[in-house]
């Protein structure tokens, strides 16, 4: 009985939580704690895809919204596994909203705004994924490259959907992979893939307003909205900015 109590006692009790801040389509703030979904994958925020008209979509910031919905102002819970690899910033989670049976990891595939990411996923939502591709729900009723192909920059990545067609694939990932990507709102950071960020264990360099380089950047690759978002993304403060927050 007595261990029992001491288990008790040093076990870590999961409340709801009030006033959850969604940071994209997989990501979410509790407190001083930001949780990655466990086992999902959601277009970054940055992140275009076609609709099944074939006209360019924000799907990334779609994907962050859904979320939003999801969540409806509701308390949340997450199960936290544990620190993130390798961005120690942030922790992984399984996170409920209140009067929902579903977590909300599963919910984001079903709805087709996030994928089963393996090998994380352990095929748990496999079947989620299948659901939603068949009935061409959220981003599989149009065109899009899987989330982890668009954050390292990979143009030739398989193109997944309903709406993908062979003889526009030039014209497809063109729009997949803009050549001037649009700001999405409040997202001012700009991120450039570079081979030399590669020697610090990075994908690419950030730049901040009011740092030398960033005028001169005209055409970045990804746009962040905070320092955290972009080193979670594998990439680097630029040198010149040093010192700045």
């Amino acid at each position: 009985m007595l261990f029992i109590l001491v288990l008790l006692l040093f076990s870590p009790v999961q409340s709801f939580a009030a006033g959850a801040i969604v940071r994209d389509g997989a990501t979410l703030q509790l407190a001083d704690t930001t949780y990655r979904l466990d086992g999902i994958d959601a277009p970054e925020l940055d992140q275009m895809c076609i609709d099944e008209h074939a006209d360019p979509w924000a799907c990334g910031v779609e994907a962050r919204d859904q979320l939003s919905k999801l969540i409806g102002g509701r308390q949340v819970r997450c199960e936290d596994l544990g620190l993130a690899t390798p961005y120690k910033k942030r922790h992984v989670g399984i996170c409920t909203v209140e009067g929902e049976t579903a977590n909300l990891n599963q919910l984001l595939v079903r709805q087709g705004f996030a994928l089963n990411f393996e090998p994380y996923a352990r095929g748990r939502f496999r079947e989620d994924e299948a659901g939603a591709k068949d009935d061409r729900r959220g981003l599989w009723k149009g065109c899009f490259v899987a989330p982890q192909e668009f954050r390292h920059g990979r143009k030739d990545g398989a193109l997944l959907g309903a709406s993908c067609r062979a003889d526009k694939d030039r014209e497809i990932r063109a729009a997949l992979f803009p050549e001037e990507p649009a700001m999405p709102s409040g997202c001012s950071i700009k991120g450039k893939f570079a081979v030399r960020a590669r020697f610090t264990g990075n994908v690419g360099v950030y730049h901040l307003q009011g740092c030398r380089s960033y005028p001169a950047l005209t055409q970045p690759d990804r746009w962040f909205c905070s320092e955290d978002d972009a080193q979670a993304a594998g990439f680097r403060r630029a040198y010149n900015c040093r010192g700045r927050t």
